[in-house]
C-alpha cells in the first residue's frame, strides 16, 4: 500500500467503481461525498472518509474527482481552492462540458496546478471490471503523472489532445453508445409490437450484423424491465444535451441527438430518471 493517499472526491457509481480500481492497485484512497451513505461503502471497501473536500486537498497529491456536472466540479474546486498546493494534479473522470473543462484546466495551470479531464467510456460495472476506456484531455507532463494512476482504471488509455479534449471525444462515444441503446430499444419494441419473444428477438440480433456491444450490455435488461442502475438515464439526459451544445457551437449537424433528447426526457417524465439508461425502452412500450 502506497503511503500518499489518493483523493477521490464523488463516491456514487462510478466513483466507486475507481476507488475499487484503485485500491486493488495498492493505492490508499482518502475519499469525500456528501452523502454519508456513500462514504459508509467506501471504508467497507477499505478507504478512508473526510470530513470536506478542501482536507482531501490538503493532504493529496492527485485528486480524482467523479462528479455529476461541469457546475458541482466548479463549485467544488472553489471550495479547494486554499488548499491546493503547488504541484497537485486533478484527474476530472467527470462527463462534463468540454469548455468549462479547457477553461478549468487554464485557471489551475496559472496556479502551477495541473488538470486532466479523464474522462471514462464504458459504465461503472465495466469501469469496476477494468473494461471501461479512459479518454484524456492535458497537458503531457500531466497525463504522464497520472499514468500510474490511470493504469489502475483501465488497460486502454488514449491521450487525445490538450484540456477538453478528453471531454469532447467521450461525448462522441456517448453519442454513438446512446443512439445504439435507443436503436436496440426500439427494435425490440417493435419486435414485440410483432408478436415476436423479445429474447427470441435480441438473441437473432446479435447473431446477424446488426450486432452491437450495447446488446450484451443493456439487452437482457431491457427483455427482463431489470433497471438496477449502472449509469443513470437522467445523466445520459445530461450528456445528450452537452452532445447538442458541442454541436451547435462547431456547427455540425445532430438531429439524431436532438431527438434522441427529447426521448430521454420523455422517459424521466415517465419516472426513470434515476433507472439504468437501458430504461429507454419504455418510451417505445409506452
Amino acid at each position: 500500500m502506497r503511503e500518499t493517499p489518493i483523493g477521490l472526491i464523488g463516491v456514487g457509481l462510478l466513483g466507486t467503481a475507481l476507488a475499487e480500481r484503485m485500491l486493488a492497485g495498492g493505492y490508499r484512497v482518502l475519499g469525500f461525498d456528501p452523502t454519508a451513505q456513500q462514504l459508509e461503502g467506501l471504508c467497507v471497501l477499505g478507504g478512508e472518509a473526510a470530513e470536506s473536500a478542501g482536507a482531501i486537498a490538503g493532504c493529496c497529491d492527485q485528486v480524482v474527482l467523479c462528479l455529476p456536472s461541469s457546475d458541482v466540479v466548479a463549485t467544488v474546486v472553489e471550495s479547494m481552492k486554499v488548499d491546493l498546493r503547488p504541484g497537485a494534479l486533478i484527474l476530472d473522470a467527470t462527463t462534463g462540458d468540454p469548455e468549462a473543462t479547457a477553461n478549468l484546466a487554464a485557471r489551475l495551470a496559472a496556479r502551477n496546478i495541473g488538470y486532466v479531464d479523464a474522462t471514462i467510456a464504458g459504465s461503472s460495472e465495466q469501469a469496476r471490471r477494468g473494461e471501461a476506456v479512459v479518454i484524456c484531455g492535458g497537458a503531457e507532463q500531466d497525463v504522464r503523472r497520472a499514468e500510474a494512476v490511470l493504469a489502475t482504471w483501465s488497460r486502454a488509455r488514449f491521450h487525445v489532445g490538450p484540456a477538453g479534449s478528453g471531454a469532447r471525444l467521450k461525448l462522441v462515444v456517448n453519442l454513438v453508445l446512446g443512439l445504439n441503446r435507443a436503436v436496440l430499444a426500439e427494435g425490440l419494441s417493435l419486435a414485440a409490437a410483432c408478436g415476436i419473444d423479445a429474447a427470441t428477438a435480441l438473441a437473432v440480433l446479435k447473431a446477424t450484423p446488426a450486432y452491437s456491444t450495447v446488446m450484451d450490455t443493456k439487452g437482457q435488461r431491457m427483455v427482463a424491465r431489470d433497471y438496477q442502475p449502472q449509469a443513470r438515464l437522467a445523466q445520459h439526459h445530461k450528456d445528450v444535451r452537452l452532445i447538442c451544445e458541442l454541436a451547435r457551437r462547431h456547427g455540425a449537424q445532430a438531429p439524431l441527438s436532438e431527438l434522441h433528447e427529447e426521448l430521454l426526457a420523455r422517459a424521466i417524465e415517465l419516472g426513470y430518471g434515476e433507472a439504468d439508461n437501458s430504461a429507454i425502452i419504455e418510451v417505445f412500450r409506452g
